[in-house]
C-alpha cells in the first residue's frame, strides 16, 4: 500500500509538471461522457426535456399567437422558463453525486495514478459533464423548433440564438457550483444536501419573492439591484423574459429598477455572460481546493 501511494504521488507530480495537455483533456472528457451515457439519470434527463417539447406541441402552444408573437416565440420562452426550474437541480445533483461518489469508491486514486495531469483530469471532466447536460436541452429545443418550421411557422433566429447562449451560461454556472461543492465535501449525502440547499436558496432570492418584499418595505434601490444581479437564476429568468417582453411587464415593479439602472442591452449582456463567468470562477476555486486537498 505504501509503495502504491508513493507511485501515485510520483506519477501525479510528474503529470502536474506537464501542464494542461489538449489530448489528456479530450480523453478525460470522452471518458466522463461515456460514463454518463451509461448512467440511468442521463436517460431520464433526456426524456424529461424531450417530453417537455412534445407536451408543448401536443397542447398546441406552437400554433398560438399571443400579444403579436408567433407560436414558436411563445414555445421558446415557455421551454426556457421550464428549463430554468429543471436544469440547475439536475446538473447539481448528478455532478456532486458523480464526483463525490468517485471519491468514496476510491476511483480518484486509480485515475490520478495515470500519467494525466490533475488540471487536465479536472477540466476534462468539467467539459465532458457540460456536453452531457447541455446537448439534450439544446437538442430538444432545436428539434422542436425545426418541427415548427416544417409546419409553416417562422423561426425567430435571434431569440433562438440568445436562448441557446443563456442555456450555455446557466449550465456552466451550475456546473461550477457542483464542482466546488464536490471539492469541498467527501461524502455523497453531504454533497447532495448542500447542492439541494443552494438550489432552494437561489429560488428564494427570485424577484417575485424577495425583491418584491424589499421594494414594498422601501429598501435601498442599490441593494435591490445588487441582489437581483448576483442571483444567476434571477439574471437568467429576467433575461429570458426580456427577449420576449422588452419592457419586463411580467416582473412588475422590479422591472423599473432593472431597466433604469442597466437598460435593455446592458441587462441582456449581464444575463448572457454573468452566470457563465460565475460558474468558471467557482469551478476554478473548486480546482484550487481539490488540488490542495488530501486526495484518497
Amino acid at each position: 500500500m505504501n509503495t502504491m501511494r508513493l507511485d501515485f504521488k510520483g506519477s501525479q507530480r510528474q503529470a502536474d509538471e506537464t501542464g494542461l495537455s489538449a489530448n489528456d483533456l479530450l480523453l478525460t472528457a470522452r471518458l466522463d461522457v461515456a460514463e454518463s451515457l451509461r448512467a440511468k439519470w442521463f436517460l431520464l434527463y433526456s426524456l424529461v426535456f424531450g417530453g417537455i417539447i412534445t407536451s408543448l406541441f401536443i397542447f398546441g402552444l406552437a400554433d398560438s399567437r399571443i400579444m403579436g408573437f408567433t407560436g414558436l416565440s411563445r414555445m421558446l420562452v415557455t421551454y426556457i422558463q421550464l428549463s430554468m426550474a429543471i436544469l440547475p437541480i439536475f446538473v447539481l445533483i448528478t455532478t456532486v453525486r458523480s464526483l463525490a461518489g468517485d471519491r468514496e469508491a476510491g476511483v480518484f486514486e486509480y485515475m490520478l495514478s495515470l500519467p494525466v495531469s490533475l488540471k487536465a483530469w479536472y477540466w476534462g471532466r468539467f467539459i465532458g459533464r457540460f456536453a452531457v447536460v447541455f446537448i439534450p436541452v439544446f437538442a430538444a429545443m432545436l428539434l422542436g423548433s425545426l418541427y415548427g418550421v416544417l409546419k409553416g411557422a417562422d423561426l425567430p433566429w435571434r431569440e433562438f440564438a440568445l436562448y441557446t447562449g443563456m442555456l450555455v451560461s446557466l449550465a456552466i454556472c451550475f456546473l461550477g457550483i457542483g464542482f466546488l461543492i464536490s471539492s469541498m465535501t467527501r461524502a455523497t449525502d453531504i454533497a447532495q444536501g448542500a447542492a439541494f440547499f443552494i438550489w432552494l436558496l437561489l429560488l428564494l432570492f427570485l424577484d417575485l419573492i424577495l425583491l418584491g418584499l424589499m421594494i414594498q418595505e422601501q429598501a435601498p434601490t442599490g441593494l435591490v439591484v445588487i441582489i437581483a444581479l448576483l442571483n444567476p437564476l434571477q439574471a437568467f429568468r429576467a433575461g429570458a423574459m426580456m427577449i420576449f417582453d422588452p419592457q419586463l411587464i411580467m416582473l412588475g415593479p422590479s422591472a423599473y429598477i432593472i431597466l433604469d439602472n442597466l437598460g435593455y442591452a446592458g441587462y441582456l449582456a449581464w444575463a448572457l455572460f454573468y452566470p457563465a463567468l460565475l460558474g468558471l470562477v467557482l469551478g476554478t476555486l473548486g480546482y484550487l481546493i481539490f488540488r490542495r486537498g488530501d486526495l484518497p
